[in-house]
């Protein structure tokens, strides 16, 4: 293709491509008066853009004008709006997305601020990404970047390669031209006195400058720029790692797996296996060194694995073993046991064969003279001695030797904890995990948990005891849990609670301020009531006679009494009340401290994480963090002490984190890190393996930095005379040092120095556990992620997706048994879903729903406020239909002797029931209940928040998004 067709084809490409950059909604109108003069300001200016880009920005908003349409009247509203959600940016489809909740403040100045910085660092980011695509796509100028230096455009690379050919004249005019673009259009005076953005500029081709029109072309610029940060930020990914703009990752040569992949012992699935980069150095006698190493430790592990097997199997050699001693083969134990048999004689031997064998081979000569393990002895039946076959058979050694150090290990393990060379772990007695380990309550994925050891003397009656109180107060729990939420969602009962004080049940208030509304007469039937329930059953009877938290009751509608259905039922209740211990205590503790049954933490005024609030390093949106109440005391020396050890702490991890990111993105210096020992900067790999090659004059620097920081600004003294982290050093570009600017510093400081410690303890993780700095999670092959992964229910894009480990146990029954309630579960929010959106699109049904109470369809509201208006009958049929469902199929049949979900039922209409397509049809039917699930919590959400089905948002009055004004 010629340079005219390529600009061709890239011009149509960016045509086609426009409508995908362009703002698809009007600029809204402000209705309210205070947000209108708050917009007033909005009158002038536009984007500081390079002619070619002013010309497509123009095309741009022409395009955006046709395609938008007209713009919908404003609605009138009750409440006046001022949180900047009809301000510049705001967008569809997310509309005034702030989820840190940076401007719930209501500060004007400092959302505008973010405004222009987020516009200046987009316009800096489409120049970044055209200087990506424009070279591959259009070529390069002709001629001269540099005559001085005989520098030409053809010479420069691409993307960050294009970093090391810039020449300082270069630097100098990039940075004075953003200085002349600052300080030209007047600092900051886009913020002040224009809109964030308008340097004051107007692109000569943009005749039409009406307000709106400004307006929809700086939404339509700020769209651009956020897309092109996330495009720069890929593309810089990409290359760094591939050398390439448009990154080729079959280029990607410097990856630690890519080291030696050709070598002996390299072998599928895994290929070239080093997740902690011990041979990225790429030192070939290293490498061959530990491989020989390997080689022969599977060797000797081959032979101990066949040493525990054999004598299972065929027995053992007749005969004496050492006859001086009268010492049997027979006599000698298998597995570690065998050790305290072995006479000296017999150490003796076993050391000299080995010397023998490393030196008639001659010492290393394996890893200097031919390949690693051969030592030079080629067995009598092995004719064909070929570098190939020689090749094949050394790598068949080594994956059996690496399987047989796996085995052994295995082997030791069971052998010391069992005593068996086998290892029946119905032998290993003495396991804490063994008590009452078949007991009630004893559920995945735990197990049987017992931390303190409290059961580990063997006392059946003190378990049975324990677990008759967990249940009893698990029972209590759960009607506690519900005594919270009931009243919250159905209301309370009408009439009186006690007519004689005239106490009716409305003046009851929910959670613990409840407690002093109790008259005496309430908690003289609650104790008789827990007294009746304990004598009537026996005291102690479900311990002595029966089975913890059996009462000797059985509930009208169960009819299967066996033995292990009220196991199973006692088992579930067991979980449940567990539950419900969590949720009361979760309750107590908020309705405690913030005087509401729901927890308004607003409320809560007396927090530890009010303390010191308005001090150095208190910012959105957590505000005063300290969950531990390390402030709590009020101690101002403690306080300031502890921000100045953050802040070191994040300086030095924003040095570490740039440490991990630099040498990937830029590379590493020439020469020497260490003259003396030959130590050169590009041997020092990346990450976590750096740690050991660092010699000890570079620990002795380190320190001795670090302290020369403390004591030349003073011990303390940031803590003591000036402020935490003031070291009483100014950097030379920042002229302006006022409190003012050196607390906005600090603050800034502080946030990355956060975000810094938060990063380098993900990058020590992900480092740790792939053996990369960058994390290759598919090195992570332990991962319980793993587990069932080929199961029903697993699809793209998560695969399965277990991040609590809940079957990593590999017990078949719960993965299924929690697989049908997922089903399920979906199953009725995909109706529930139904029920919200059908009366809204089709209208309710004609007629009453209940005749005998006059309540007719279209008295129902919508969503949750239709709770309060199903009448007892209604309640009655769901949960008899419900339990039709369940009996009629088979209590767990679907887990038991189906698939989960598989109810024993086919739809009339699905007339293919082959395996396969019920499969499908299960996956397609999870799919569709998973996103149910989620439908049905956001509308939940939504209308408690609004007080409407739908949720409209101009009714969440209360959103900190929205600071009312009079």
């Amino acid at each position: 293709m010629s340079r005219a067709q390529t600009a061709a084809v890239a011009a149509a490409a960016a045509a086609a491509a426009a409508p995908a950059f362009l703002a698809t909604s009007g600029v809204k109108a402000v209705a309210s008066g205070h947000s209108a003069q708050l917009r007033g300001s909005q009158t002038a200016g536009s984007a500081s853009l390079s002619a070619p880009a002013a010309l497509l920005g123009s095309a741009s908003a022409l395009l955006a004008a046709q395609i938008c349409g007209k713009v919908g009247k404003p609605r009138r509203s009750m409440t006046v709006v001022t949180a900047f959600e009809n301000e510049l940016g705001v967008q569809a489809p997310l509309g005034f997305w702030d989820p840190l909740g940076l401007s719930k403040d209501g500060d004007v100045y400092s959302f505008k601020r973010r405004r222009s910085v987020e516009i200046k660092h987009g316009r800096i980011c489409m120049l970044a990404t055209m200087g990506y695509i424009t070279p591959e796509i259009a070529g390069k100028f002709p001629g001269y970047l540099d005559p001085t230096i005989k520098l030409k455009f053809e010479d420069i690379p691409n993307g960050l390669a294009a970093i090391s050919k810039v020449p300082l004249a270069g630097w100098i005019q990039m940075i004075a031209y953003a200085g002349f673009c600052e300080i030209s259009a007047g600092y900051d005076a886009d913020v002040n006195k224009r809109t964030p953005g308008d340097m004051g500029w107007k692109p000569p081709l943009f005749g039409n400058n009406s307000p709106e029109m400004k307006q929809r072309r700086l939404n339509v610029e700020i769209a651009n720029g956020r897309l092109s940060m996330m495009a720069i930020i890929g593309m810089f990914f990409q290359d760094g790692l591939t050398g390439q703009a448009w990154g080729d990752w079959a280029n990607y040569t410097d990856s630690p797996l890519r080291a030696f992949e050709n070598e002996l012992g390299v072998q599928a699935p895994l290929g070239f296996w080093d997740p902690l980069g011990l041979s990225k150095d790429g030192d070939v006698y290293s490498f061959k060194r530990r491989r020989s190493v390997e080689i022969k430790h599977g060797r000797i592990c081959m032979l101990a694995t066949m040493g525990y097997i054999t004598p299972e199997i065929a027995g053992k050699f007749p005969g004496y073993l050492d006859p001086t001693i009268k010492l049997k083969f027979e006599d000698i134990p298998n597995g570690l046991a065998a050790i305290s048999k072995v006479p000296l004689a017999g150490w003796i031997q076993m050391i000299a064969y080995a010397g023998f064998c490393e030196i008639s081979a001659g010492y290393d000569a394996d890893v200097n003279k031919r390949t690693p393990g051969d030592m030079g002895w080629k067995p009598p039946l092995f004719g064909n001695n070929s570098p190939e076959m020689k090749q094949r058979r050394l790598n068949v050694e080594i994956a059996n030797g690496r399987l047989s150090m796996m085995a052994i290990i295995g082997m030791f393990f069971q052998d010391g904890l069992t005593g068996q060379a086998w290892g029946d772990w119905a032998n290993y007695t003495d396991s804490p995990l063994r008590a009452f380990e078949n007991e009630l309550g004893v559920q995945a994925p735990l197990g049987f948990w017992d931390p303190l050891g409290l059961s580990k003397d063997g006392d059946v009656y003190s378990f049975k005891r324990r677990r008759s109180v967990e249940i009893k107060h698990g029972r209590i729990c759960m009607l506690a849990t519900m005594g919270y939420i009931t009243p919250e969602i159905a209301g309370k009962f009408p009439g009186y609670l006690d007519p004689t004080i005239k106490l009716k049940f409305e003046d009851i208030p929910n959670g613990l301020a409840a407690i002093s509304k109790v008259p005496l007469a309430g908690w003289i039937q609650m104790i008789a009531y827990a007294g009746f329930c304990e004598i009537s059953a026996g005291y102690d009877a479900d311990v002595n006679k029966r089975t913890p938290g059996d009462m000797g009751w059985k509930p009208p509608l169960f009819g299967n009494n066996s033995p292990e259905m009220k196991q199973r039922r006692l088992n579930v209740e067991i979980a449940n009340g567990r539950l419900a211990m969590m949720a009361i205590i979760g309750m107590f503790f908020q309705d405690g401290l913030t005087g509401q049954a729901w927890g308004d933490w607003a409320n809560y005024t007396d927090s530890p994480l009010r303390a010191f609030e308005n001090e150095l390093g208190v910012q959105a949106p957590l505000g005063f963090w300290d969950p531990l109440g390390l402030s709590k005391d009020g101690d101002v020396y403690s306080f300031k002490r502890r921000r100045s050890v953050e802040i070191k702490h994040g300086r030095i991890c924003m040095l570490a984190t740039m440490g991990y990111i630099t040498p990937e993105v830029a590379g590493k210096f020439p020469g020497y890190l260490d003259p003396t020992i030959k130590l050169k900067f590009e041997d020092i790999p990346n990450g976590l393996a750096a740690i050991s090659k660092v010699p000890l004059a570079g620990w002795i620097q380190m320190i001795a930095y670090a302290g020369f920081c403390e004591i030349s600004a003073g011990y303390d003294a940031d803590v003591n005379k000036r402020t935490p982290g003031d070291m009483g050093w100014k950097p030379p570009l920042f002229g302006n040092n006022s409190p003012e600017m050196k607390q906005r510093r600090l603050n800034v400081e502080i946030a990355n120095g956060r975000l810094s410690m938060m990063a380098i303890i993900g990058m020590f993780f992900q480092d740790g556990l792939t053996g990369q700095a960058w994390g290759d999670w598919a090195n992570y092959t332990d991962s319980p992620l793993r587990a069932f992964e080929n199961e029903l229910g697993v699809q793209a894009p998560l695969g399965f997706w277990d991040p609590l480990g809940l079957s990593k146990d590999g017990d078949v029954y719960s993965f299924k048994r929690r697989r049908s309630v997922e089903i399920k579960h979906g199953r009725i929010c995909m109706l529930a879903t139904m029920g919200y959106i059908t009366p809204e699109v089709a209208g309710k049904f004609p007629g009453y729903l209940d005749p005998t109470i006059k309540l007719k369809f279209e008295d129902i509201p919508n969503g949750l406020a239709a709770i309060s208006k199903v009448p007892l009958a209604g309640w009655i049929q769901m949960i008899a239909y419900a339990g039709f469902c369940e009996i009629s199929a088979g209590y767990d049949a679907d887990v038991n002797k189906r698939t989960p979900g598989d109810m024993g039922w086919k739809p009339p209409l699905f007339g293919n029931n082959a395996p396969e397509m019920k499969q499908r049809r299960l996956n397609v039917e999870i799919a569709n209940g998973r996103l149910a699930m989620m439908a049905i919590i956001g509308m939940f959400f939504q209308d408690g928040l609004t007080g409407q089905a739908w949720g409209d948002w101009a009714n969440y009055t209360d959103s900190p998004l929205r600071a009312k004004v009079a």
